[in-house]
């Protein structure tokens, strides 16, 4: 990793989960907020140094699922899947981790560079509830770090955490939710035509599951992004091609 490399995380979770506490605790006074493509949805983007990294932290939309239902989904739902962030944080809050876990259920189908941030350890311990988070950890398959946004309780092992994945010293095996045998049936037909499409860009078998769903601002917007991809080598190669031709 080089010296002053900058890497973005991402922030997702439910609504009232302490995710924006944690962004600014994290992030201090070095943040600032502005619309998202196009969108009226704001996004509050800071800055926190760690050894000889910068990492730009966004504070994505609560929500409590990422199908897209509202500008809210999308938007966090959108940044996750096209943005590719290097590291996704999702914040959980430790006194309701049910309801929870179906949001992180949905990242992990998304990327596989999660931790999971149980918030709110505090909270849990006065109403006597106790996380196991080793046993979350390898029932999920991704880092698992208990945190008190705030209290700053265990910041250093999450930015060391943050850390050793973007070096890749972790690796990850995220839980994958199993369908019944019919929607399995259907995700097998959909993936290798779905992978014709979009190669490696973007993840096949979540793809596939939106589709299922009827998600068709999903189909819009995975063409407009690849057209833009080709717009963009387009212009590069032109303007490749221009510089050599003026040399004859």
């Amino acid at each position: 990793m080089t010296t002053n490399e900058v890497y973005r995380i991402a922030l997702a979770g439910n609504p009232n989960t302490g995710k924006s506490t944690l962004f600014n605790a994290l992030t201090g006074l070095k943040q600032h907020t502005g619309n998202w493509a196009g969108k009226t949805v704001s996004l509050a983007e800071g800055s926190v140094h760690y050894k000889k990294s910068t990492y730009r932290l966004i504070d994505l939309p609560g929500t409590y699922s990422l199908y897209s239902n509202s500008t809210d989904e999308e938007v966090a739902r959108n940044y996750i899947v096209f943005e590719k962030p290097h590291v996704t944080l999702v914040v959980l809050d430790a006194t309701s981790l049910e309801r929870n876990l179906n949001l992180a259920l949905q990242v992990m189908e998304m990327t596989s560079n999660v931790i999971v941030c149980v918030n709110l350890i505090d909270e849990a311990k006065k109403r006597g509830i106790e996380i196991d988070e080793l046993k979350l950890m390898r029932q999920l398959g991704v880092p698992v770090l208990k945190i008190s946004a705030r209290n700053k309780t265990g910041f250093p092992a999450l930015l060391d955490t943050i850390d050793r994945m973007i070096r890749g010293e972790i690796t990850t095996s995220p839980y994958a939710i199993q369908y019944n045998d019919e929607i399995e049936g259907k995700i097998s037909e959909l993936v290798p035509n779905v992978k014709k499409l979009v190669g490696d860009r973007f993840p096949s078998r979540w793809i596939a599951l939106r589709l299922l769903d009827g998600d068709t601002s999903l189909l819009d917007e995975i063409q407009k992004r690849m057209h833009q991809e080709e717009e963009s080598t387009w212009n590069t190669v032109q303007k490749t091609s221009g510089s050599h031709l003026e040399n004859f």
